[in-house]
C-alpha cells in the first residue's frame, strides 16, 4: 500500500483495500495487452491473424465485471507454499481469474489452481495444511461482509456458513450463474477428475450437475489447455432454451470458446429439412439400438464381391489383367475388416494397382508409388471400383430404407420383425429428398449411416447435459464426438421423460461408447428448499425406485403450498398465485401442461402480468416466465407456480413418463412452490 495512505482501520477495510487494488492490476493487465503492438513479430498473414485472434480474446477475459465479486474467499496455510518469505507465501485469494500486480505476484489465483483446491475440501478433520479459511459476503460487485473458519484451532467448533447458505439462497434473476463460491467438497471431487476419464454424474434435481459439468469444462480448460485447444470442447444441452439460459457461465469464468449444441444440431446437415415428428412407437423404435445394425447392413448392402469380369489395365503396349477371382478375393478381404465403407471404397483401387503392379515386378519392370497411383486411377479400375463398391449417399439411404419395404425386410432379416418393419415405413412414400417429411430421429439414422461412411471427427471434451432422455442411437451419435476424447454424462434417471429415456446409466454408457466410465451420485442438493424436495421425492418409488431421496444442506425449509379450486377459477387461481409470488424479490416461473399455456398466456396478458418463455432473459422487470412443463428441465426460477399437476402427467404418453414430467416440474423452485389445482392431485403425491 502507497505510503500516503493510512492504514485499513479494520479487517474489512483491508480486504476492500485488497480488492480495489486488484482490480487496479487487472485493468492494468488489460491495458498492457492492449497496448501489445504484434505487428511484425509473425512470419505471415495466417500466423498473424491466428495470434491477433488470440490477444483479442486474451484482452476479452480480462474485462472487470462490476457486479461479480472479483474474488470470494481466502486461504491462509500453516506453511509458506512458495520461496517468499512473508505472507505471500502463504495467503492466497481465490477467485474467477488470475491477477498478478507489477512484479508478478498473484493478488488473485484462479479457483482452478491447485493452490484453490483446500479452499474447497479442507475441513477441520481434513484441514490439508490451511489455518484460515475466509469467506466474503458481497453486495452486487461491493465487499460487505467476511467469516472466518480456523481449522487447525481445536477450540472452535465446526459449524455450517452463513454466508454460504446466504449465496445459495440468494435470489436469482436473468441466466444461471457460476457456482465457484459454493463448490461443495463432493463436487469439487468430480469437477477436478482428470481429462483421460469419463465421469457420469446422477444427481438428483437441486444437487448442481448442471454447474458441475460446466465447471468442470472450465477446469479441464485450465489443466489441459494445450491439448484442448486443438481437439476442442462441446457442451451438449436438451433444447436451446437450456442452452440460452446457461450459456452466461463459462463466459464469468474466463471461458469464451466452448461451443454448445443440442443433439439435434449434432446430427443436422445433408440437407435435409426437419418438417415432421414421429408417433412415440415408431420414434422409440428409429431410436433403438438395433437400428445401427440395420443401417451397417443396408450401407453394405450394394457390395458385389464378384464383377461381372476382371480388370485388363493397359500401360504402353503392355496389358496387365486382374482376373475375377482375384477381385472377388480383394473385395471380401476388405468386407472382413470392417472398416468404414468409404475408407474401404478408397483402398479397393490402390489394391487393385497393387495386383497390377505385382505383375509388373514379375515381368522384370521397376513400378514405383507414383505408377501405383497412375494405375489407381486408371478408368478399368475406376470402372469395376463403382461396379462392385458403388458410393453411397447416407441421405438416399435412409429415405431408401424408410420407403422401400423390400430394402428395409432385407436389412431388417433377424433383426426387426414385420410389425416393427411397418412402423418403420413412411404410409406415403417420399418422391426425393426434398419433399420427404424428415423427423428428428430420421437425422439420428442419416447420422449413423454417415458415420458408417466416413468417420465423425472426435473432440477432447464433450459434456452431455440432461443424458436420461436420448435414445440408444442417440447415445451413438454423441459418443462419436467424443470417441477419441472424454466425456462427462450429467443427468438424472428419475427425470427422465422421453418414451425412449435410458433404464440405467450402466446401459446408456454402452452405447455411448464408454462402458468404463465411473458414475458418481450427488444425493445432496443446496437449490431445492427441504420441504419442496419432499413434497417431490414421494413421487420417486413410481418413477425410479433405485435412487435415493435427495437432502438439502439449505437451512431455509421453503415454501410449499397446494392450493385447490373450482375447475372454473383455476386459470384465475395461477393468474394470482403469480401475483403474490411477485411480490417477492426474485424471478417467477408458472409451469403448465403443454396444451395449457396458451389459455394461461391470455389470463395472464388480460390481468396485465407481462411474461417471457423459456429461452428469454430474466431481469428485475420483467421477472414472470411462462413455461411449458416439456421445456422446465433444467432451468429454476425462485418461486414457481404449478398449475394443475393432472394434466401434466395426462399430457404424455404413458403414466411413468408423466409423473417423470411432474417431478421436473416440481423440483424447478429455488424459494418456493405454490401448487394450484382443480382435478385431484396424482394418488402418488398423497403418499406420505
Amino acid at each position: 500500500m502507497p505510503a500516503d495512505q493510512p492504514s485499513p482501520s479494520t479487517p474489512l477495510d483491508a480486504e476492500r483495500a485488497h480488492l480495489a487494488a486488484s482490480r487496479a492490476a487487472l485493468r492494468t493487465m488489460r491495458a498492457e495487452a492492449e497496448g501489445l503492438d504484434i505487428s511484425d513479430v509473425t512470419a505471415n498473414w495466417v500466423n498473424a491473424e491466428v495470434l491477433a485472434s488470440e490477444l483479442a480474446q486474451r484482452i476479452k477475459s480480462l474485462a472487470d465485471l462490476a457486479h461479480t465479486p472479483l474474488f470470494f474467499g481466502r486461504v491462509d496455510y500453516e506453511h509458506d507454499l512458495g520461496e517468499a518469505d512473508d505472507e505471500t507465501g502463504r495467503r492466497f485469494y481465490i477467485g474467477r481469474r488470475h491477477v498478478h500486480d507489477a512484479h508478478g505476484d498473484p493478488m488473485v489465483i484462479d479457483w482452478r489452481a491447485p493452490a484453490s483446491r483446500p479452499y474447497y475440501g479442507a475441513s477441520k478433520k481434513d484441514p490439508q495444511d490451511v489455518a484460515l479459511r475466509r469467506r466474503f459476503g458481497y453486495d452486487g460487485g461491493e465487499l460487505t461482509a467476511y467469516e472466518d473458519e480456523h481449522l487447525t484451532d481445536p477450540a472452535e467448533a465446526e459449524r455450517s456458513s452463513a454466508l454460504l447458505q446466504r449465496e445459495i439462497e440468494k435470489p436469482r434473476v436473468g441466466p444461471m450463474r457460476d457456482i465457484v463460491a459454493t463448490i461443495q467438497p463432493e463436487q469439487d471431487e468430480i469437477v477436478r477428475a482428470g481429462l483421460s476419464g469419463s465421469v457420469c454424474v446422477q444427481g438428483a434435481p437441486g444437487t448442481g450437475k448442471t454447474a458441475v459439468g460446466l465447471h468442470r469444462v472450465a477446469y479441464l480448460l485450465y489443466a489441459y489447455r494445450d491439448r484442448l485447444a486443438r481437439s476442442g470442447t462441446l457442451v451438449i444441452g436438451p433444447n436451446r432454451s437450456f442452452l440460452r439460459y446457461i450459456e452466461q457461465v463459462l463466459p464469468a469464468l474466463g471461458e469464451l470458446e466452448v461451443k454448445q449444441a443440442t443433439v439435434d444440431d449434432l446430427v443436422a446437415g445433408g440437407g435435409i429439412e426437419i418438417r415432421g415428428t414421429d408417433p412415440s412407437g415408431t420414434a422409440r423404435l428409429k431410436g433403438d439400438a438395433r437400428m445401427a445394425e440395420v443401417l451397417r447392413r443396408a450401407v453394405r448392402s450394394g457390395v458385389r464381391t464378384t464383377p461381372a469380369e476382371g480388370v485388363v489395365v493397359v500401360r504402353g503396349s503392355r496389358r496387365w489383367r486382374v482376373p475375377v477371382d482375384e477381385i472377388a478375393a480383394i473385395v471380401t478381404e476388405l468386407l472382413a475388416r470392417d472398416i468404414r465403407y468409404g475408407a474401404a471404397r478408397d483402398a479397393l483401387p490402390q489394391r487393385i494397382a497393387h495386383a497390377v503392379l505385382v505383375r509388373m515386378e514379375a515381368a522384370g519392370e521397376a513400378p514405383d508409388d507414383r505408377v501405383q497411383n497412375a494405375v489407381a486411377r486408371n478408368p478399368a479400375v475406376k470402372a469395376v471400383v463403382k461396379e462392385v463398391w458403388p458410393l453411397v449417399d447416407p441421405v438416399k439411404l435412409v429415405l431408401r430404407l424408410l420407403s422401400d419395404a423390400e430394402f428395409l425386410a432385407r436389412a431388417a432379416e433377424g433383426i426387426l420383425d414385420e410389425e416393427e418393419q411397418k412402423h418403420l415405413l413412411w404410409e406415403r412414400p417420399a418422391r426425393g429428398v426434398k419433399s420427404a417429411r424428415w423427423s428428428p430421429a430420421d437425422a439420428v439414422l442419416i447420422d449413423e449411416a454417415r458415420d458408417l461412411i466416413e468417420r465423425t471427427g472426435s473432440l477432447g471434451h464433450v459434456v452431455l447435459d440432461e443424458a436420461q432422455d436420448l435414445s440408444p442411437m442417440q447415445y451413438r451419435a454423441v459418443g462419436r464426438r467424443c470417441s477419441t476424447g472424454s466425456v462427462t454424462v450429467l443427468g438424472d434417471i428419475a427425470q427422465g421423460t422421453t418414451p425412449w429415456a435410458t433404464s440405467g446409466w450402466e446401459e446408456a454408457l454402452a452405447h455411448l461408447g464408454k462402458p468404463e466410465a465411473v458414475v458418481e451420485e450427488l444425493t445432496q442438493g443446496f437449490r431445492v428448499p427441504r420441504k419442496v424436495i419432499a413434497y417431490a421425492s414421494r413421487l420417486l418409488p413410481a418413477i425410479a425406485p433405485e435412487l435415493s431421496e435427495a437432502t438439502s444442506i439449505r437451512d431455509s425449509e421453503g415454501s410449499l403450498v397446494l392450493r385447490e379450486v373450482p375447475v372454473e377459477e383455476l386459470d384465475g387461481a395461477a393468474v394470482a398465485a403469480c401475483r403474490e409470488a411477485l411480490e417477492r424479490e426474485g424471478s417467477v416461473g408458472l409451469i403448465a401442461a403443454d396444451a395449457r399455456v396458451p389459455v394461461l398466456s391470455a389470463a395472464l396478458t388480460a390481468a396485465g402480468l407481462a411474461h417471457l418463455t423459456p429461452g428469454q432473459e430474466t431481469s428485475e422487470s420483467a421477472r414472470l416466465t411462462l413455461v411449458p412443463a416439456s421445456l422446465a428441465k433444467g432451468l429454476e426460477y425462485d418461486y414457481v407456480v404449478l398449475d394443475e399437476p393432472a394434466a401434466v402427467v395426462d399430457g404424455e404418453p404413458d403414466e411413468r413418463t408423466g409423473l417423470r414430467r411432474l417431478y421436473v416440474a416440481l423440483t424447478r423452485a429455488v424459494s418456493g412452490l405454490t401448487v394450484v389445482h382443480a382435478t385431484p392431485l396424482p394418488g402418488e403425491l398423497a403418499a406420505g
